[in-house]
């Protein structure tokens, strides 16, 4: 294959403390990491997100600089030795506080394995990020963006532009993912069977066909 067509492409890697996925992919262990032809080459554009469940966005008249721990801190258990940083949201006038202290290094690995076509390493942010930002892109006015691995559900729903929820629940099955963002739509008040669901984590043909149950189409971007 040409490298050099394969190396202007862009490659997007979700994280957990399991494996690893890009571009889509299903999931794989830790170890694949250094084996991957995929995973050797280099990007003109390279993200990698974490699925941390400790996040929090705070819209940014509330936010104090030197309060972003203690932010973090009021809606997630935080131990002393967990690292908190900060990404702007612009689109929504907020910033994004988290921490990416799992006791992991896949994520630091891949960050100095995948790099990009001038050699910088992509900074690993959290998926709650991307998913954030992907509300820009969708055309529909119920905007519902989720990602479910590793016993966690990350979700977002926006109605135009106003968002109406951004949360990570703990759901070690696709069942529980399912039972939250059923409750989530229904204490929003919106009909799923008129909505599109949009996952950026893969998704296996049961999953999907069992959201196909009750929405008007599943997407994954």
């Amino acid at each position: 294959m040409d490298q050099s067509n394969i190396s202007n492409k862009e490659i997007s890697i979700q994280v957990s403390l399991s494996g690893f996925s890009f571009n889509g992919s299903p999931w794989y262990p830790a170890e694949r990491v250094f084996t991957m032809p995929e995973l050797q080459r280099r990007y003109d554009k390279v993200e990698i997100s974490l699925l941390t469940p400790k996040v929090a966005l705070v819209p940014d008249a509330f936010l104090n600089p030197s309060g972003a721990r203690q932010a973090l801190a009021e809606v997630v258990s935080l131990r002393d030795t967990d690292l908190v940083e900060t990404i702007p949201v612009p689109s929504l006038g907020a910033t994004l506080v988290y921490s990416n202290s799992l006791d992991e290094s896949l994520s630091r690995a891949l960050s100095q394995t995948v790099l990009t076509t001038s050699g910088e390493q992509a900074r690993v942010l959290p998926e709650m990020y991307y998913l954030l930002r992907a509300l820009d892109s969708l055309p529909d006015y119920n905007k519902i963006v989720a990602s479910w691995y590793g016993g966690y559900l990350h979700l977002v729903i926006a109605q135009g532009k106003s968002l109406c929820l951004a949360n990570v629940y703990l759901a070690p099955d696709f069942t529980t993912a399912e039972y939250f963002l059923f409750l989530g739509l229904k204490r929003l008040q919106l009909n799923p069977e008129v909505s599109t669901a949009h996952f950026r984590t893969p998704l296996d043909l049961e999953q999907e066909m069992s959201l196909y149950r009750y929405f008007k189409s599943v997407v994954q971007l």
